[in-house]
């Protein structure tokens, strides 16, 4: 539980840090810290490493909630523009009615988001479409982006968001792909066994019954 919070308050802390050094990386690493995949991410992940429903739906709402508050507190201490993301303006303004918002935001759709990670964990087909959750909600945001925003804030930011949509896109191929062959190599491992407990079972039987016929009679 300590780890989940130490990584909230380093996602609320990295998006607002990066922003106040002047370099492609420290850009590229600013949107996409500061993106919604990308703290829809961090809820799910948590949601996925826990093995109850319960604590995984509690501990993302709670941690992400707590990042929000981080990272708002940190913008309002060390103010820096972040480039590409609407609203950032940076200009130290009282962080109490943005906390509030988005921490709201935050501790609602964090618990369903962790829920979602947590049955990611079903192996098979049934967990697939809830892995796809964070490359689908990467794809459209990065959609949305490139369409209506990417125009006018620059190349560096343009570059970030399709090097982001393309993996996304290669996630989404990638996913079901991995399930359906992990699936399909378990299947095969427990045709196997099945096939070879019959077998055994057999030979049982048949051990069983062969000495009975050697028996000289009385």
């Amino acid at each position: 539980m300590t780890i989940v919070f130490a990584a909230g308050t380093a996602l609320g802390v990295l998006g607002p840090l990066t922003a106040k050094f002047d370099n492609p990386v420290c850009q590229a690493a600013t949107l996409v810290f500061s993106s919604g995949w990308a703290w829809a991410c961090f809820a799910f992940l948590v949601g996925f490493s826990r093995r109850s429903r319960i604590e995984a739906t509690v501990l993302a709402s709670s941690s992400l909630a707590m990042a929000v508050v981080v990272y708002y507190v940190f913008k309002f201490v060390f103010p820096a523009a972040v480039a590409g993301v609407p609203g950032d303006s940076g200009s130290g303004e009282n962080p109490i009615s943005q906390i509030l918002a988005w921490g709201a935001a935050a501790f609602i759709l964090g618990a369903p988001v962790g829920l979602f990670g947590n049955i990611a964990r079903t192996p098979g087909i049934a967990g697939i479409p809830f892995r796809l959750l964070i490359p689908l909600t990467a794809f459209y945001e990065t959609s949305v982006r490139l369409e209506t925003e990417a125009p006018s804030l620059g190349s560096d930011v343009t570059i970030t968001w399709q090097v982001i949509h393309l993996v996304a896109v290669a996630a989404l191929v990638a996913v079901p792909v991995h399930g359906l062959m992990a699936w399909r190599s378990r299947r095969g491992r427990r045709n196997q066994w099945d096939r070879q407990n019959q077998q055994d079972q057999q030979d049982r039987q048949h051990a069983s019954v062969v000495p009975a016929r050697r028996r000289p009679a009385p």
